[in-house]
């Protein structure tokens, strides 16, 4: 089951501290974009942060598990939900947020060094 208008409407409203943010739905959930940069998932009423070599030790510390999209198969994705503080504190929403904004800057910065080369 997809995630509720009201939870997307909560999201675009809580994350848009950290830019502008929209959604597009994709494969039974959603993308969120800041500022064009795809930076978190929602699957069902769950929210993953995108995670890279730099920042995915800051979520497995905490017990954080990678979302899996097919739970009958071994394979994740780098993309971790937030710790419980995310959603009760908006500093630490942001600390968060901007984690993984940066993460999908990493990535794209990735892709268009490939593409050059």
């Amino acid at each position: 089951m997809g995630a509720s208008n009201q939870y997307l409407e909560f999201l675009h409203e809580w994350l848009s501290p950290l830019g502008q943010i929209t959604a597009r739905a994709m494969f039974g959930g959603h993308c969120l974009y800041c500022d064009g940069l795809t930076f978190a998932l929602l699957a069902g009423n769950t929210l993953y942060l995108k995670a890279d070599t730099v920042s995915r030790d800051q979520f497995t510390a905490l017990g954080l598990q990678p979302f899996q999209p097919f739970p009958d198969k071994p394979d994740v994705m780098q993309y971790y939900p937030p710790p419980p503080a995310f959603f009760d504190n908006a500093e630490e929403m942001e600390r968060w947020g901007r984690m993984a904004i940066e993460a999908a800057r990493r990535a794209r910065d990735r892709k268009g060094k490939r593409k050059r080369a």
